[in-house]
């Protein structure tokens, strides 16, 4: 075996017929083998029962929405299982589990965290690359030798091709640890390159920059959420996109959720498929065309109007530009929301059946649910993410808020204001040492990296989404040679992939030593394959932090070194300080630490977190001292009223934090802004909420030769790409594209029949299950399988992210879900894993070449 990875059978196998022949030489040994023991019940003997293990509370670190409880069982430096919080940890009875304090229960993905730790494919070693870029040949080296070799080429590209040579690709694949992140806005790595002096950054945020901007726009902050615990309280749950069963917002949503519709809370699911929650809390079924969303709630907005169901107080009060009452001074005469709802401008009136005829929903429909959301009381429009990750998506989230705004259903408990949907902000206190000192000297959107390599230097700043402005940067674009992934998969995530690959290719024609990929991570990738350097990070099981909550959640979770670091990993913290002090500013990047952090960290890492704890204490009135925290390993605030946004603004008529103070449905920035081309986005955005038609859908000309729209959410099983590799999840949920029957058997198309989706961009291969869950015209998904290309460039694993596009969106929304496609049966065969069985590459990275 000559250490490559090949995309055949053979591997799979040989390793079938080395265990064939393995249990057949055991067998005949317990047959025939002289004084052979006598068979037990158990595997391995002793076998460890609960008495004989030591408990240990940490937590679960992926980007999955939420930040859950992990209790790890081990014996000596081995986990042996993982159990999650019952109750007891703060001091309570066994059970404890209340509306007030529930229990953080970790989901299946947490609780397969074992098998991740000890997965054949976790980097134990830094690993140089010796083969053709992606081919995955790899040999062994020592830490001195991998870090000498990329601190020399970083001085080296900084030197020869300016401060935006290297590009930050980090991300939050275990990200909000108080000490440890992967970030792209707080992290380490941008830190370590800022100080360096060669940093290309990211400045929009995948899952939901379209939501980013629409909350800011309209709100002034991010912080639009309430906590889950107020979703106890409504009266109605609009779940506009939200699969809450797959995706967590916040530590206990299912719960809270449940306990609403005990109460007698109503559901309503607006969705191309009918989803998992749907069916927990038979919720009305709504099937809407992808990418239309914004036009159906136009609809609304124009039924409410016409029965007189919104609240003008409300309106009057605290919005601006809600109609031609609203809107400030300094623009009168211009179009206000009400102004395009009607028609008044460009003469056609957003009627639900005008609507109708864009999204594929009754108008009989659209009006039901806008009289039953505006006049039940209090009613939560929950306006997810993924119908905002769309062409234009920002306009879907600014719609839904005029919604939210014109029914008064803002800062009341049961209500919903959330576009991002930060809550109770538990990380806004003092950080451990200076997350900011992030300098930059260019930022792009993150999906158009692989644009800028192709095209430099003949590029327009608003392709990239450039900031600052090109005549701050000696009027050019960033001249990319390298790049650092930390904590992330983004060659595997970003839209496009094959355009990522021809820019790696790009990268690499440059010549030897003219390009440098990094990939540090706990487990070989598909990112990792195309690195030259590979960097073992020890897991969060390995490190001593504290876990904070997502974005919502009120309570800390002690990380302690469960077990000590497999292999040579280190932590993101002891890489990135002894390249600093390798690139001759150590002390500034970790002035707690001597050069000696690398081979112990220990003191170090506990003396922060001790200095954070007190500043814990002191913003937020914590009566545990740290020994107490760590003997407990959680703590739980218990807050004297449900938190909800924007409550102080509504009941004490505090400012809300836009240019106006009220709520801007009539953006006073965005009206103002005098020249686009001189902003990050480079193009123009309306001042009010309006429906754009996107680049592709099935009201588009090109579904005559792509007929299908696929949407690709997020799985129950993964977060993005991580736990695709657990064989665990991989025998419980399948790759697989849903489509509906209708649409199936006009193709001749059963269930279990491997197909091919395809357009321009790229192909994949998936078995096909048909149901009568999505609607037709419509295939779904889910993200984040990890690649698996075949000798003719065709994705045999199923990654959507081979047939999305990744052009700018003028707010910065990426276009995950604005794909056309098509579909047909195929001969093809379907490659889940690496490997069906197990992981069957993980034998390139344990030999020397």
């Amino acid at each position: 075996m000559d250490g490559s990875i090949t995309n055949g059978s053979p591997q799979s196998t040989s390793r079938r017929a080395f265990l064939k022949a393995s249990a057949a030489t055991a067998a005949t040994g317990l047959v025939l083998g002289a004084g052979a023991k006598e068979a037990k019940a158990f595997a391995y003997e002793p076998y460890p029962r609960d008495d004989d293990l030591e408990t240990v509370v940490t937590s679960c670190a992926h980007n999955c929405g939420s930040r859950h409880m992990l209790v790890a069982h081990k014996k000596g430096d081995v986990i042996v299982r993982l159990s999650t919080d019952n109750g007891t940890y703060q001091g309570d009875a066994y059970g404890t589990d209340t509306e007030e304090k529930p229990q953080l229960r970790a989901c299946l993905r947490g609780r397969s965290y074992r098998s991740r730790l000890y997965s054949p494919e976790r980097l134990l070693y830094p690993m140089k690359r010796v083969g053709a870029r992606g081919e995955g040949k790899f040999k062994r080296v020592t830490w001195d030798e991998a870090l000498s070799d990329i601190a020399q080429r970083m001085v080296y590209l900084r030197d020869t091709y300016g401060p935006t040579a290297l590009l930050d690709q980090s991300y939050a694949g275990a990200s909000y640890g108080v000490l440890h992140k992967s970030d792209q806005i707080e992290g380490l790595l941008g830190r370590f390159m800022g100080m360096f002096g060669c940093r290309t950054s990211s400045w929009s945020v995948p899952s939901y920059q379209g939501t980013t901007f629409s909350s800011r726009t309209t709100f002034g902050t991010i912080q639009d959420g309430n906590e889950d615990d107020a979703f106890a309280h409504s009266k109605l749950i609009i779940m506009w996109g939200w699969n809450p069963a797959y995706t967590f917002h916040g530590g206990n949503t299912f719960y809270y959720m449940r306990m609403a519709k005990q109460r007698g809370c109503k559901f309503v699911l607006v969705d191309p498929q009918y989803t998992d929650s749907a069916s927990a809390y038979d919720a009305w079924w709504i099937p809407i065309r992808p990418n239309t969303d914004a036009a159906m709630m136009a609809g609304m907005a124009y039924h409410i109007w016409d029965n007189d169901w919104h609240d003008q107080a409300f309106i009057d009060r605290f919005v601006q530009g809600m109609d031609k009452g609203t809107m400030p001074g300094w623009a009168q005469g211009q179009e206000s929301f009400k102004d395009y709802i009607f028609g008044e401008r460009d003469g056609v009136a957003k009627t639900p059946e005008w609507a109708a005829e864009i999204c594929g929903v009754k108008a009989e429909d659209i009006k039901k649910l806008a009289e039953m959301y505006a006049t039940t009381k209090p009613a939560a429009l929950k306006a997810s993410w993924s119908p905002g990750r769309n062409a234009y998506g920002e306009q879907y989230n600014r719609m839904a808020a005029a919604l939210q705004s014109m029914t008064g259903n803002i800062g009341i408990l049961g209500g919903c204001a959330e576009g991002v949907g930060k809550a109770w902000h538990a990380e806004a206190v003092a950080y451990p040492y200076d997350q900011f000192a992030n300098v930059w000297y260019a930022s792009i959107k993150s999906d158009r990296w692989a644009h800028c390599v192709l095209n430099y230097p003949n590029l327009k700043r608003e392709e990239i989404g450039l900031w600052p402005r090109m005549d701050q940067l000696d009027g050019v674009a960033p001249n990319i040679r390298g790049i650092f992934w930390q904590g992330s998969d983004w060659l595997n995530q970003l839209t496009n992939i094959n355009k990522e690959i021809a820019a790696i290719r790009k990268l690499d024609s440059y010549g030897e030593g003219e390009s440098l990929l990094v990939c540090m991570d706990s487990t070989i990738t598909p990112t990792g394959i195309w690195a030259d350097y590979l960097l073992p990070i020890a897991t969060h099981f390995e490190r001593h932090d504290v876990a904070l909550p997502w974005y919502k959640g009120h309570y800390y979770i002690h990380r302690p070194v469960v077990i000590q670091p497999l292999g040579e990993s280190k932590t993101d913290f002891q890489v990135f300080t002894e390249l600093a002090y390798r690139l001759g500013f150590g002390p500034g990047y970790n002035p707690r630490a001597t050069r000696d952090y690398f081979n112990d960290p220990t003191q170090v890492d506990e003396a922060y977190l001790v200095a954070w704890w007190d500043n814990v204490r002191h913003h937020q009135g914590v009566e545990w001292d740290w020994e107490t925290f760590k003997k407990r390993g959680v703590y739980k605030f218990v807050l004297p009223e449900p938190h909800v946004a924007f409550r102080p603004q509504i009941e004490q008529g505090m400012p809300f934090e836009t240019p106006s103070g009220k709520i801007e449905i009539f953006s006073t920035t965005l009206a103002q802004t005098p020249d686009w081309t001189r902003t990050q986005y480079g193009y123009e955005i309306p001042a009010i909420p309006k429906w754009i038609e996107p680049w592709e859908s099935l009201n588009h000309p090109k579904a005559k030769e792509f007929p299908f729209h696929m949407i690709s959410p997020h799985p129950r099983w993964r977060t993005h790409s991580i736990f695709n590799n657990i064989p665990w999840l991989r025998e419980t949920f399948a790759q697989e594209t849903m489509m509906n029957a209708s649409d199936a058997e006009k193709m001749g198309i059963r269930t279990g029949d491997t197909i091919e989706c395809w357009n321009e961009r790229g192909r994949v291969i998936t078995p096909v299950y048909v149901s009568e869950r999505c609607m037709p015209g419509v295939v779904v998904l889910h993200e984040g399988a990890w690649m698996d290309l075949d000798e003719d460039g065709v994705d045999r694993s199923g990654n959507p992210d081979f047939l999305t596009l990744d052009n700018p969106s003028p707010a910065g929304a990426f276009a995950y879900n604005t794909v056309l496609c098509n579909v047909k049966k195929s001969d093809l065969n379907h490659r889940p894993g690496w490997d069906k069985l197990s992981t069957a590459r993980s034998h390139v990275f344990r030999r020397d070449l």
